[in-house]
Parts: C-alpha cells; sequence; structure tokens
C-alpha cells in the first residue's frame, strides 16, 4: 500500500494529506458517471421514440422541470447540512428510478408516452446529481488544490462512463432497458455511502480553512430559495459563467438534433440506435481518459484555466467549418465526440475551478442555477433554434456554419473568465 501511495503521489503530484481523500472522491464520481452512463443511451433510444420533432418539445419540458425544482434545492441547501441534503437528493432520483424500472414493461404507445418522461426525468437527474458533486468537491478542496486535484478525480467520472455505456452495450440485449435500470440504482446508491464517508473526513483535514479560502473572494447575503438567480445577475464573473455553460449547451443541442436527425433516418431498430448511442458515449469518454492521463494535468498547469476555457470554442469554430465542407454521418460523429471529450477533459474542470472562488452559499445556490436551469435553458433555445432551421430549410451545412460566430463569441466569453479568476485570485492574495 506504501509503494501504491507514493507511485500515486510521484505520478500526479499528491501531497501525503490528499491521496486518500483525491482517490475517494474520484471513486464517487465513478460511480455516479456509471449510474448515468447506462442510463443515457436508453434515455436517448426512448426519447427517439415519438420522433425527432418531439425531441424539442422534451428539451421545453425539461426547463420547465427545473424551473419547479430550483427553489426546491434552494430550500435544501438553507435547511440542511451537505452531508445530510445531498444523500436525499440522490436517494430521491434513486427511488424514481425504482418507479421507471416497475412500469417500464408497457405496450409500445405507452412506452412513448414513458419513453417522454424517462427523457426529461434522466436530463434532470444528470445536471442536479453532477452539480451536487462538483460542488462538494470545490467546498471539501478548496481553489488551490482545486487546480491540481479535479483533473485527477475527473479521470474516475471517465473511468465510470466507459463502464456505464459498455453496460448498456453489452447486456441490453440480455438484461433489457428495466434490469439496467436496477444496476444504475445500486451505483447511485454506492454514492450515497461515499458522500457519507468523505464529508466529516474533508472537515477533519481542513482544506478549506488554508491559504486562499482565509479570505473568500465572494460572499452573497441571498439567503432565499431563489438566491441564486439574483445572485448570477448580481455579479458579472457568474454571470460571464452562466453565459458560458448557456452558449456551450445552445451549441451543443443544435449538433445533438443534427446527430438524432440522420440516426432516426438510417437506423431503423429500437437496440441499434442504443447501441449506436452507446458506442458515441463510449468512444467520447475514452477519448476523454487519453486526454486527462496525458493533456489535462499538463494543459492547465502550463497555460491555466483560461486557456482552456477558450481552446475548446475555437477548435469548435474550426471543426463546424470542416463540417460545413464535408457534412456527413462520419465527421458529425467524430465532431460531437470531440467536443464532448474536450468538455469532460479539459473545459469542465478548469470551469469547476471557477466556483472555488466564491463562499460556500453562492457555491451550491449560484452554481446550481447555471448547471441546471441555465444549462437546460441553453438546451431548450437550441431546440427552438434548430426548429427555426428547419422552417428555413437551412440544412447541416448551414447549421454548421451558423455554430462558427456562436462559437467564437463562446470563446470571447472564456476568455473574459480566465483574465478575472487570474485577477480575482490575486486580489485575495493581497
Amino acid at each position: 500500500m506504501t509503494r501504491i501511495r507514493y507511485f500515486l503521489e510521484r505520478t500526479f503530484t499528491l501531497r501525503e494529506n490528499e491521496t486518500t481523500l483525491v482517490l475517494l472522491s474520484g471513486l464517487l464520481f465513478y460511480s455516479l458517471m456509471t449510474s448515468y452512463n447506462i442510463l443515457k443511451p436508453i434515455r436517448d433510444t426512448m426519447g427517439l421514440a415519438g420522433g425527432v420533432r418531439d425531441l424539442e418539445n422534451l428539451f421545453l419540458f425539461t426547463l420547465g422541470v427545473m424551473a419547479l425544482l430550483t427553489p426546491v434545492f434552494g430550500y435544501l441547501v438553507r435547511r440542511f447540512r451537505r452531508e445530510k441534503f445531498i444523500p436525499i437528493v440522490y436517494r430521491f432520483f434513486a427511488l424514481n428510478l425504482l418507479v421507471f424500472f416497475l412500469v417500464m414493461r408497457q405496450s409500445d404507445d405507452e412506452m412513448i408516452v414513458l419513453g417522454r418522461v424517462f427523457f426529461v426525468w434522466v436530463s434532470v437527474f444528470n445536471l442536479f446529481v453532477l452539480s451536487l458533486f462538483w460542488a462538494f468537491m470545490a467546498d471539501g478542496f478548496g481553489y488551490s488544490r482545486s487546480k491540481r486535484v479535479f483533473g485527477i478525480i475527473a479521470i474516475g467520472g471517465t473511468l465510470g462512463s466507459l463502464l456505464g455505456a459498455a453496460v448498456t452495450r453489452l447486456f441490453i440485449g440480455w438484461l433489457g432497458e428495466a434490469n439496467l435500470i436496477l444496476i444504475s440504482i445500486l451505483f447511485l446508491e454506492g454514492s450515497v455511502w461515499l458522500v457519507k464517508y468523505l464529508s466529516p473526513r474533508f472537515r477533519a483535514a481542513g482544506f478549506h480553512d488554508e491559504g486562499i479560502h482565509d479570505k473568500p473572494v465572494a460572499k452573497t447575503r441571498g439567503d432565499g430559495p431563489l438566491a441564486g438567480v439574483s445572485l448570477m445577475f448580481r455579479s458579472s464573473f457568474l454571470g460571464g459563467i452562466g453565459s458560458y455553460v448557456f452558449l456551450y449547451t445552445f451549441i451543443g443541442t443544435l449538433l445533438y438534433f443534427l446527430r438524432s436527425d440522420v440516426v432516426d433516418t438510417l437506423v431503423p431498430t429500437r437496440d441499434a440506435r442504443t447501441i449506436l448511442f452507446a458506442d458515441i458515449y463510449f468512444w467520447t469518454q475514452a477519448l476523454t481518459l487519453f486526454g486527462q492521463l496525458f493533456v489535462t494535468g499538463r494543459f492547465l498547469k502550463r497555460f491555466g484555466a483560461g486557456a482552456a476555457l477558450v481552446f475548446l470554442p475555437v477548435a469548435m469554430a474550426i471543426g463546424a467549418i470542416i463540417l460545413g465542407t464535408t457534412p456527413t454521418l462520419g465527421v458529425l460523429v467524430v465532431f460531437e465526440v470531440t467536443r464532448r471529450a474536450g468538455n469532460y477533459a479539459l473545459v469542465k474542470p478548469a470551469r469547476e475551478t471557477l466556483f472555488t472562488l466564491v463562499d460556500r452559499n453562492v457555491r451550491y445556490k449560484a452554481k446550481n442555477f447555471i448547471d441546471t436551469f441555465v444549462y437546460r435553458g441553453g438546451d431548450a433555445l437550441g431546440a427552438l433554434g434548430f426548429k427555426l432551421i428547419g422552417i428555413l430549410g437551412i440544412g447541416m451545412v448551414g447549421t454548421a456554419l451558423i455554430t462558427v460566430p456562436l462559437s467564437l463569441t463562446w470563446a470571447g466569453v472564456g476568455f473574459f473568465l480566465g483574465r478575472r479568476q487570474k485577477r480575482m485570485a490575486a486580489e485575495n492574495h493581497d
């Protein structure tokens, strides 16, 4: 065990008192992402049951559900400690999954309705569960350590995503959708126990009380259930993060509908679509894992979080031009895989470090509002944008070229956030 710890500490530049907490945090992320990625291909297949045009409405319904749940989340943040309300939220979703398992075996007509509900539910589940996870990590490790350890922790999530996609890919024909949901529930319950185990150990380690967090950068007086909304609109820094997330999801949704439209036309059977989606997510995570092992740490250490926030939008602008000149399903899939992998390997760890510069109240309120309502707002408007594109008859080439100026605007927001983060960190040290 001593040799293993020494190897990990040397390889990932971990300090002696960090290793166990980082590994357990990675295991927590592994468990959450396995649970989610078992469900994700099933969600996409069930969402297509009513046709591609039906998906546009599902994105709007998802935004509406987010609007209803955001005040509830704000209440939980005020009412319970993190080791209490995070397990409450995770087990609430696990109970929902159990209900889906019980009603999954239905006729085709009922399956279309169930598929719509399941699509919206998984979209909500994803954002709330992962937003809570990263807020928990920022709360536990603080700013200085987050720049070193978030990339390592993210590897656990990538491995979990690979496992979840592989489980669905390999066993969908044997176990069926309902039984796969049971496996997802088991991993989600494991996450609850890891949160309970980690929480007191974060407090005992006292990472959040060291270094830069002697003086939290951003504070808030907001204490209502909708405080996260006002926090984002009062702060240019939080507003910038919200804009960055919105543009990422808006562009991503346009690509998602392009892909779904082509798959709906070319892939006729339900299981074949599930397998294709699982393959896309598997290779996305494989590329992500490669980036996390060989690129993320070196890139962030040398160029900083701001460069990571700019890199992906610029790459997307270049990719959109390539897609516009070579509009095929293969190029579209490669484009989407690259976008997702770049987000998971570089942008996500970099973006999460931004929230270490705000106090806990902001972190659990404004962050959740951005990660859920703003994120799904980008999805919803992206769906409406795709509908407008369909009415105008712009097609794949036109849609790809539309994303070029959007991506460059997205890059500008990333540049602003990188500059602002450096300035805030420097001011806090003074």
